[in-house]
């Protein structure tokens, strides 16, 4: 075999061998630049390999810097923390500057030789410069040149430069991809923090006190606990009947309270069962239980720093009221399959529609858990002992609903007569409802009879009694005006007071009389204060 044949075939055999090497060290590097955003992290790995795989050494990554027209180092290998500090170029300066400023990749075949080589950083100052080439490609996301992609190669390396050039072009791509996917990560999550803003700032908004319709004595007794109560950490408990607005009220509890800023976590205990219900208040570790892969904090954790409101309290298993009174002593748990204990702080409002002494008499309710609880009880009334608030809550749901809806209906006489009789069992959702079925079944701008929901179309056509004895004003039937915003005002009698204020001296000479005259006994029956049922019994003549 002569000499030249013999020559190309061990060419041949280097070309393959470094063509698997290339192709090894792009595998490695796609790898990498897919474990982190941060560029610092994976930049400086891919340029690691670049200099133990294919001897690149001296690999640096420079970024243009955001308002400012000049580039700095991102991430080096075979450089001191000082001398990546010194690597600062401006756009035109130097190799560097000027492969931003033209977007073409530069080769230095000797940097000894090179007047615009600046050696900035002081890398090189030790060693021969005479010995080294200098290879810099651009980075381009979009057609724009972002950064840079450089590194040295020594003379006896004997690889072509443009083979070395077309290779960390190829790399420079792969960089500009996670440059990209980096930038619409951190726009997403800028969205998603401006999202979260406004969504909180429209929370805060829609539980503020005029935000909640409440005209009655009892609901305004009820708001002044609530101002009370909101300057404070103390546990609370809201108490009443499904639907008379408690999660609205622990919302209006967190959102005026120091802790705004922080979470406000729901959770329906009774929408859970036990096993379900401890994962997800507490979260599960990894492989707790068939189907959990991942690691997953529970409510707890999630409200940390805020509120944790947790809904129909007294459903709570009798097995699983022991482990909520260890965090409520603590305020430290572990999650479901996990040994680590994990401290919050946390702010607990729990609501029940449950009498919870009776639970506790029929000992499926911990007597230490409902003292835990039952901090600060605040009874939310039902609907049908404050009928007074009926009217604007109308109004409020019609407005709301036409908005919603793009209508501008109106209620007939008949039907406001019906609401206004009607009980609510279920009591402000239930008219919610009510009000958001007329507006969407209504034909034309007025919402007849025929519009009710069956539920007040088969129900009795008259107010049940109020377990306060109040009582509220009816207008007469057959009238065929139809109700607006606008509703009608309360008729005096004979005695010289309204309907609403003979219920209401009804109401109150029945609670003084039940309390034998002691009148704080009566406001606190009553839901209001000791100066409300002053006045209003000076009012009314009661003594």
């Amino acid at each position: 075999m002569s000499a030249a044949p013999a020559s190309r075939s061990a060419r041949n055999r280097r070309d393959v061998d470094l063509q698997l090497l290339e192709l090894t060290t792009l595998h490695e590097i796609s790898k990498v630049l897919t474990e982190s955003l941060d560029l610092r992290i994976t930049c400086g790995k891919v340029l690691k390999l670049l200099s133990q795989m294919l001897g690149m050494a001296r690999g640096t990554f420079l970024m243009r810097e955001p308002g400012h027209p000049r580039l700095s180092i991102v991430a080096a290998h075979g450089m001191s923390e000082e001398e990546i500090a010194r690597g600062h170029y401006k756009i035109g300066e130097g190799i560097v500057g000027r492969v931003v400023a033209s977007g073409s990749p530069i080769v230095v075949p000797n940097i000894g030789d090179e007047p615009l080589f600046l050696d900035r950083t002081g890398s090189r100052s030790a060693l021969d410069r005479k010995t080294i080439s200098f290879l810099c490609v651009p980075v381009k996301v979009g057609g724009e040149t972002v950064g840079v992609l450089s590194a040295d190669r020594l003379f006896e390396d004997r690889v072509p430069f443009d083979r070395d050039v077309q290779f960390l072009t190829i790399v420079a791509g792969s960089i500009a991809q996670a440059v990209r996917i980096g930038e619409m990560v951190r726009d997403e999550q800028q969205r998603l923090l401006d999202e979260n803003l406004t969504l909180k700032s429209e929370l805060k908004g829609r539980y503020r006190f005029d935000n909640i319709v409440g005209v009655s004595d009892r609901m305004q007794a009820v708001f002044g606990q609530v101002d009370r109560v909101s300057k404070s950490n103390a546990t609370v408990i809201l108490r009443g009947e499904s639907g008379t607005g408690k999660e609205m009220i622990a919302g209006l509890i967190h959102y005026n309270s120091g802790r705004a800023g922080g979470p406000f976590i729901k959770l329906n205990c009774a929408a859970l069962p036990e096993t379900l219900l401890e994962a997800e208040l507490f979260g599960h570790a990894r492989g707790a239980f068939t189907g959990a892969v991942g690691e997953k904090r529970g409510r707890f954790e999630l409200a940390n720093g805020g509120t944790l409101f947790l809904d129909e309290v007294g459903d709570l298993p009798l097995s699983f009221q022991i482990k909520l009174l260890r965090v409520l002593q603590e305020r430290q748990f572990e999650r479901v399959g996990g040994t680590e204990t994990i401290s919050v702080d946390v702010r607990l409002i729990t609501a029940t529609n449950r009498v919870l002494e009776e639970a506790v008499r029929a000992g499926i309710f911990r007597e230490d858990l409902y003292y835990r609880l039952n901090v600060i009880p605040i009874f939310l009334p039902p609907l049908r002992d404050r009928p007074e608030d009926v009217p604007p809550l109308i109004e409020f749901y019609l407005t709301r609903f036409n908005q919603e809806n793009g209508k501008s209906v109106r209620l007939a006489r008949a039907v406001y007569d019906r609401l206004l009789r009607y009980p609510w069992p279920g009591n402000i959702r239930e008219l919610q409802h009510a009000i958001e079925h007329l507006v969407v079944m209504a034909g034309g701008t007025e919402a007849g009879e025929g519009e009710l929901p069956l539920s007040i179309l088969n129900g009795p056509g008259y107010a049940a009694q109020p377990s306060a004895g109040a009582g509220f004003p009816v207008p007469a039937f057959g009238q065929s005006t139809p109700i607006g915003p606008a509703f009608p005002a309360t008729t005096a009698n004979e005695s010289g007071f309204s309907t609403i204020e003979l219920s209401e001296k009804e109401m109150i000479g029945a609670a003084i009389a039940k309390a034998e005259g002691n009148r704080s006994k009566a406001a606190r029956a009553l839901g209001i204060t000791p100066r409300q049922i002053g006045y209003k019994a000076k009012k009314y003549g009661l003594g």
